[in-house]
């Protein structure tokens, strides 16, 4: 009988553990927090990064040449997301609506034509946030610091 209570609070404590991981990432009724400091979920971010995002924003997060300047079919190239990018200088809830909706929707406007893929449907909630979370956490601790301290203040 112990033996069956101590599975029962082992599997309680895993469950548990499991929901608290993922509790800050209910994107579609709280605000969005990226855990830049959780290894699994970075580690989880890294993965769906390089398999969806590194192909256009850099293996390095480095982004494409002239990234601010429209190119000949008058789209912009795929911005940095590095601390040389302006990804940091947005909140959470901006990064997560534009990668999951598109800039079109993020800005209203359906006729908005970017190079960048909607990921709604594509990527989960939970996998989308992993990659914004990976994305912070390679930058300098003074922009996470700022990116942080911006996001405490709405």
């Amino acid at each position: 009988m112990k033996r069956i209570a101590l599975i029962a609070v082992g599997g309680a404590a895993l469950f548990g553990a499991a929901l608290y991981a993922f509790s800050n990432v209910s994107a579609e009724t709280d605000r969005v927090v990226l855990r830049d400091d959780d290894p699994a979920i970075v580690s989880l971010g890294t993965s769906v990064y390089e398999a969806n995002c590194a192909s256009c924003h850099g293996a390095d997060l480095e982004g494409q040449a002239n990234w601010r300047s429209p190119g000949e079919d008058g789209r912009l190239p795929a911005p940095p997301h590095d601390e040389t990018g302006h990804t940091w200088h947005h909140d959470s809830d901006t990064l997560f609506r534009l990668t999951k909706y598109g800039v079109g929707a993020l800005i209203n406007d359906p006729d908005y034509v970017s190079n960048m893929p909607i990921y709604d449907g594509v990527l989960s909630d939970e996998e989308i946030i992993a990659v914004l979370s990976y994305i912070k956490s390679t930058w300098p601790e003074e922009i996470r610091a700022r990116h942080t301290e911006m996001e405490n203040r709405q």
